[in-house]
């Protein structure tokens, strides 16, 4: 399915971005907050590319890869956004003071 492949593309590509962002920031709070959201890119990467194996490859073996990528996938954007709520105001308020 073509739609997968560029959501898998576009969210590995968001995923290098955020990062050489996280790289090269020096707040702490803003490191911890660039890379909630680079953990919510990665799962989306995962989610897609486990939906993706359940279209191309019509197996048993490839249906349990599947599902498992589904579930890591889904576990990483779960503790992603979790993380992202918990430091966003805190890299605001990081951000104010300087």
């Amino acid at each position: 399915m073509p739609f997968f492949m560029i959501l898998i593309v576009v969210s590995f590509v968001f995923y290098m971005y955020l990062k050489v962002k996280y790289v090269r920031s020096k707040r702490p709070m803003e490191r911890k907050w660039i890379s909630a959201k680079s953990s919510i890119c990665l799962g989306s990467f995962v989610l897609f590319f486990g939906i993706n194996q359940w279209f191309i490859y019509e197996t048993n073996v490839s249906l349990i890869i599947g599902i498992l990528f589904v579930l890591f996938g889904s576990g990483s954007i779960i503790a992603g956004v979790k993380a992202y709520k918990h430091y966003h105001p805190y890299a605001i308020k990081e951000a104010d003071q300087m």
